[in-house]
């Protein structure tokens, strides 16, 4: 099973839903970064489940531990382990699970895969494992702020279901996003999408939407030219989420309804530098960063496990019903916009590392 992700900077997380922790080890963190635990539990915070209305109700503080690569309020350079406790499991919620497969979730494919698995919340396939992503990115957003500051990296609720937002993706603020639960950047469809989510969870239902992500003041330069493409590797980090089924950049698949005329950013220079006057490619060229806003929008699909009888087989064949049972969020994309900057982030400083062996950026 493979747990590990980056290059340079690789992060192996660890953990199960319901065992006695999840977490991650950082290794290519380099040395002499500022790191405080407040640094990680203000994005764990955003994260964490029972934090409104609208999302799961499991109890859990998610409190990081530190446990390595740390001296003084600064990294040495060597891996840094940081373990989140599980203090709210609730195993015996599960025990019908066991034996029969939920549909649309990991349950059959894991046990087809590996003959095993912990059926407690899911196991390792339940999102409480993007904890470890989310600490390590908090590590990342440092060394991003230390080695090249500016660079910004926003996430919002664009849908919910048929529910819009309408955002510009230059001008968005994590203040903006934060002032709503659902987090959406654009308050005034808050309400909407929020009360659409309480009628879904009452219906014993669930719903998917879509996330955009803006990535500002980018330098040109991030990304290789064939198979590690700055679009394939964020491609790559957004489809490792729970939940995620469908991944754009730029002008994405509306694109193939323009004409090559129209679709074409053309560029001229601006406060002295090369700048496109369009940015359908969304801030990516050939595979690498050409220094306008990187936006790109990553779809989920409605949580699988939802509190109503379905139609399923048991692991020994047998075609039976499940009703869903224990804590689950109606709708995931309120804590997962976090996540989606926690990946983005990761893979903008892995990528800023790699190009700081090759040549200084400008």
């Amino acid at each position: 099973m493979s747990s590990t992700f980056g290059k340079l900077f690789r992060i192996h997380t660890y953990g199960e839903s319901h065992g006695g922790g999840v977490g991650v080890v950082i290794d290519g963190c380099p040395p002499r970064i500022p790191l405080t635990p407040e640094n990680i539990q203000r994005q764990l915070d955003r994260r964490r489940p029972g934090q409104s209305e609208i999302v799961t109700p499991r109890k859990e503080a998610d409190l990081a531990e530190i446990l390595s690569g740390l001296h003084d309020g600064l990294t040495l350079g060597t891996p840094i382990s940081i373990l989140v406790r599980n203090t709210d499991q609730r195993p015996s919620a599960y025990e019908e699970m066991a034996v029969k497969y939920r549909p649309s979730h990991a349950d059959y494919t894991y046990d087809a895969k590996y003959g095993i698995r912990a059926p407690s919340g899911g196991g390792r396939a339940s999102a409480r494992e993007t904890i470890g992503r989310v600490a390590a990115a908090a590590v990342a957003r440092q060394v991003l702020d230390t080695l090249h500051p500016g660079i910004e990296i926003l996430a919002w609720v664009s849908t919910i279901q048929h529910i819009h937002a309408t955002v510009d993706a230059g001008n968005i603020t994590s203040e903006t996003i934060e002032s709503n639960i659902v987090r959406t950047g654009d308050p005034s469809v808050s309400e909407t999408m929020i009360n659409h989510i309480k009628k879904i969870r009452s219906d014993g239902n669930s719903v998917g939407g879509v996330i955009e992500c803006v990535i500002r003041n980018c330098p040109p330069g991030l990304g290789e030219p064939i198979f590690d493409k700055l679009e394939a590797e964020l491609a790559a980090a957004m489809l490792s989420i729970p939940a995620t089924k469908g991944f754009e950049i730029g002008s994405g698949f509306a694109g193939t309804l323009l004409t090559g005329k129209d679709h074409n950013d053309s560029f001229e220079m601006r406060e002295g530098k090369i700048r496109t006057a369009t940015n359908h490619s969304g801030g990516v060229q050939g595979g690498i960063s050409n220094g306008e806003h990187i936006v790109f929008r990553v779809a989920f699909k409605p949580t699988a496990t939802i509190i109503s009888t379905q139609d399923t087989v048991t692991n020994e064949g047998v075609n039976t019903t499940l009703e869903g049972r224990g804590r689950h969020d109606a709708c995931v994309l309120p804590r997962a916009v976090p996540i989606v900057e926690a990946m983005a982030t990761l893979v903008i400083v892995d990528q800023l590392l790699r190009q700081r062996a090759i040549s200084p950026l400008s």
